[in-house]
C-alpha cells in the first residue's frame, strides 16, 4: 500500500525535504485507511482529517539502498523506513483529538485510536458477516460482532470466533457466490486433480481474477453482482469443460455427493446420471448453479 496508494511519494510540506523541494502531501493512503480499513465511508470523518493523518504517514516508505549504504548500517532494501526529514513536523488533530509531533510514533498513536472506535467496529462486524454469511449481513450478527468487537477492544479472535459460533452462520448452506479464486480451488479438491503453473495462471486470467490485480484498493468484490453476469457463467461454464476433460477418472455421482451432498437437486443428480460421459457429467456439477456457491 506505500507504494500501490503513493505514500512513498507523500512529503510533508513544512518538513526539511518538502521545503527544500516545495513538494507536498498524498493522501491516497490515509483516505483509504480511514475509508477500507477502519471507520468506514459513513465513519464520520472530514477532509481535515484525512490530512492529518496524511500527516502523519508522512516520511513512511521503504528502504531503497545500495549494498555500500547498507555496509554502513542503512536499511535493507526492501524493508519498512521511516524518514524524519519528510515528515511533517507539528502537531495533527484526528476526529478532534489532538496528537503531539512525536515523528514515526504518530501513526502508531492514531491507529490505537482507529482501530477500537465505534464506527471501525461497527465497519468490520459488517464486512465480517458480509463475507461469511450473506451479501446482506443479518442485522443482529452485525450488532453482535459490534458489540463484542467493543468490548474486546478490536480483538479479531474474539470477534471471529463469535462469528463461527453465530446460528445464522449455519442456518442457510450456501448462500454466497464463490469468487474466481474459489471457484477453481473448489473444483480442483473436488476432483483432486493437479494442473499446471501456467495452466492455473491462464485459469485466473480467464476467469478475471488475476493475482495482485484487483481493480480498487478496495480489493476483489465481496458480493454476487461482482462475480455472476452473463459473460461471467459463459466463461466459468467454458472453464467447467477445460477441468473436465482432465478428470476422466472421476466418478461422476461421489464428485456430487463429495462436493454438493444434499444441495444437489434431483434435476442436477438426473442430469448427470444420463449424461452420455463423465466428461459431460463432470462439466455439469461444476458449472452447475449450486457449485458456484460456498
Amino acid at each position: 500500500m506505500l507504494t500501490y496508494l503513493d505514500n512513498v511519494a507523500s512529503i510533508g510540506p513544512n518538513s526539511a525535504y518538502g521545503l527544500r523541494r516545495n513538494r507536498g502531501l498524498n493522501e491516497n493512503l490515509a483516505r483509504e485507511l480511514l475509508e477500507l480499513h477502519t471507520l468506514g465511508v459513513d465513519g464520520g470523518y472530514g477532509q481535515g482529517d484525512v490530512r492529518a493523518l496524511a500527516g502523519m504517514l508522512t516520511g513512511w516508505s521503504y528502504a531503497s539502498v545500495s549494498k555500500a549504504a547498507r555496509s554502513i548500517g542503512k536499511p535493507h532494501a526492501g524493508t519498512y523506513h521511516f524518514d524524519e526529514g519528510m515528515h511533517e513536523p507539528g502537531s495533527k488533530t484526528l476526529l478532534g483529538k489532538t496528537y503531539k509531533w512525536e515523528g514515526k510514533r504518530e501513526v502508531d498513536r492514531a491507529l490505537d485510536t482507529l482501530s477500537t472506535h465505534p464506527a471501525t467496529a461497527h465497519h468490520i462486524a459488517t464486512k465480517l458477516a458480509r463475507h461469511f454469511i450473506a451479501d446482506q449481513p443479518p442485522l443482529a450478527v452485525v450488532a453482535r460482532l459490534y458489540n463484542i468487537f467493543l468490548d474486546s477492544g478490536g480483538d479479531l479472535g474474539v470477534v471471529t470466533h463469535a462469528l463461527i459460533d453465530s446460528p445464522e452462520a449455519w442456518a442457510e448452506p450456501l448462500t454466497k457466490i464463490k469468487s474466481a479464486n474459489e471457484f477453481i480451488v473448489s473444483a480442483l479438491r473436488g476432483l483432486n486433480i493437479d494442473i499446471t503453473d501456467k495452466n492455473l495462471i491462464k485459469s485466473l486470467d480467464f476467469l478475471a481474477q488475476m493475482p495482485f490485480s484487483a481493480p480498487s484498493p478496495a480489493g476483489w468484490p465481496d458480493t454476487a453482482d461482482g462475480w455472476i453476469g452473463s459473460e461471467a457463467l459463459m466463461r466459468r461454464t467454458d472453464w467447467a469443460v477445460f477441468i473436465a476433460k482432465s478428470a476422466r477418472e472421476a466418478v461422476p455421482l461421489d464428485l456430487l455427493n463429495d462436493t454438493l451432498g444434499p444441495v444437489a437437486d434431483t434435476n442436477l443428480r438426473s442430469a448427470v446420471q444420463r449424461a452420455p460421459s463423465t466428461t459431460e457429467a463432470v462439466a455439469m456439477i461444476i458449472a452447475s448453479p449450486a457449485f458456484q456457491r460456498r
